[in-house]
């Protein structure tokens, strides 16, 4: 390597070695767990209790297939480009960035719509007078990315605290609401006599199933940044797929506890269009108790550590695509504490500016899905073309099931992907717009100024020369 290009990585430097096995699974399950809180009840609405119970086993297995390809593929390029990186490998420069640029609008996106639903909450409780509003999205973003410039180490420790409160309050909330729960409450939304396959546990047939996909993805949506602090772990190789695996299992649970006791205690019907559907199916007779008040403060936790950690995700995938010139070089330079210091603050006043403007939290959020679904798609055909191009790659780790575990997220990936046109077009559309304009980006600049000295691009061109070897 040339003195240049060590001197230009060194400037874009992460800090090594931070994180570990307890500290990466809490991250996995901490962008996560707000949507055990709210967001997945109104599939209900959808797909009544039998559509997004399908729905849910379905996108649970989509991500668990996903996650044991991921681990592979993490293992076999621990860096912070995560699933641009193994795109970039396996499908090439345009897979890379198409990859990359989805991941980027849903981290980008993520935080922004959580911040309104932050806001929502503080007002709700009434905690120090203040209202819903750019204020309280402005301090968010102010002290989170504050304490993410500190240092990543400090970031995922104050991460894996709010965490476990969030998690610690859904179990409490679990063994409560078991005690008035009811089976006759699970399917209690009249069916539609017009859908076809309609009865009381589909009551809007078997085409509510299809629609509520969306919905239950919001339990296990964002595992998949896990990889990101790959360059920040200890031993990537060894610990990324176990702590992958763990946060899996963790979130899988939660899903299953929190989803039955939810509609079984106060029922399907009553809580599909509520914003705070734990809440309500603590308080059947709308008054307020000392565990819905526990439940609704530790809804306020669980929404911090997705908003903290999704803001973590978003800046080392911008890190990652800057260092290696799909986007402008500047934003992945790090501070002395080996911060991407402008990967935080851009998307973090981006994320700002769209909160303050609309305060559309549920559209920015459809928004974000359909880029997730888009990069679920091309990281399972990663995982799925390099077994089949590269079988003799050192992998220490192997996806169990192989190629047939992948083809299973690829397709059920595609599935969630049409599903989001039936939920919400016009979101849908915004994020094609969005997309259009970064692939007009890519293919009239960027690309034809990439860094070979980046450890993806770099990963990619030595493949490509053992390639030229073996056809010689």
């Amino acid at each position: 390597m040339s003195e240049e290009s060590q001197e230009y990585l060194q400037r874009r430097a992460l800090r090594r070695g931070n994180a570990g096995p307890l500290l990466l699974t809490g991250l996995g399950v901490a962008y996560v767990v707000s949507g055990d809180y709210s967001g997945w009840n109104p599939g209900l609405a959808e797909g009544g209790f039998g559509g997004l119970a399908i729905a849910m086993v379905l996108m649970g297995l989509m991500y668990t297939c996903m996650v044991f390809a991921l681990a592979e593929l993490s293992a076999v390029l621990p860096t912070a480009g995560g699933g641009y990186g193994f795109a970039r490998r396996a499908l090439g420069p345009w897979g890379g960035f198409l990859t990359g640029t989805a991941i980027l609008i849903e981290y980008v996106l993520a935080p922004a719509a959580i911040v309104c639903f932050i806001g929502d909450y503080v007002e709700s409780l009434h905690l120090f007078g203040l209202e819903s509003g750019w204020p309280v999205y402005l301090a968010c973003f102010v002290i989170f990315i504050g304490v993410h410039l500190w240092g990543v180490g400090e970031a995922l420790r104050f991460s894996l605290i709010v965490t476990a409160i969030a998690v610690a309050a859904l179990l409490v909330f679990v063994l409560g609401a078991l005690t008035d729960f009811s089976v006759a409450n699970l399917d209690d939304i009249p069916a539609d006599s017009g859908a076809a396959g309609s009865s009381s546990w589909l009551p809007f047939g078997l085409l509510g199933i299809w629609a509520a996909f969306p919905f239950g993805m919001w339990f296990f949506l964002g595992v998949e940044g896990v990889p990101l602090a790959a360059e920040e772990t200890r031993e990537p190789a060894r610990t990324l797929p176990k702590a992958m695996a763990l946060a899996m299992g963790i979130l899988l649970l939660l899903a299953l506890f929190t989803f039955v006791a939810a509609t079984g205690a106060r029922g399907s019907a009553a809580i599909a269009d509520v914003g705070n559907p734990l809440v309500e199916a603590l308080e059947p007779d709308g008054e307020a108790t000392t565990l819905s008040r526990v439940v609704n403060y530790a809804g306020l936790a669980g929404l911090v550590a997705s908003f903290f950690s999704l803001i973590f995700a978003g800046s080392r995938q911008l890190f990652a695509l800057s260092r290696a010139g799909y986007l402008p070089r500047f934003l992945s330079l790090t501070s002395r504490r080996k911060a991407p210091y402008l990967g935080l603050l851009l998307p973090g006043g981006l994320g700002f500016a769209l909160a303050a403007s609309s305060g559309d939290g549920a559209k920015m959020l459809n928004i974000a899905v359909f880029g997730a679904t888009i990069s679920y798609a091309l990281m399972s055909l990663s995982h799925i073309v390099l077994r089949r191009r590269e079988p003799r790659l050192p992998r220490p780790y192997r996806t169990p099931g192989g190629i047939v575990t992948s083809s299973t997220a690829f397709v059920l990936a595609c599935a969630a992907l049409v599903a989001t046109f039936l939920v919400d077009k016009q979101a849908a559309f915004i994020a094609l717009c969005v997309y259009a304009v970064a692939v007009a980006y890519f293919a009239l600049y960027s690309r034809h100024r990439l860094v070979a000295a980046a450890p993806e691009e770099e990963f990619a061109a030595l493949a490509e020369a053992e390639a030229e070897l073996s056809r010689d």
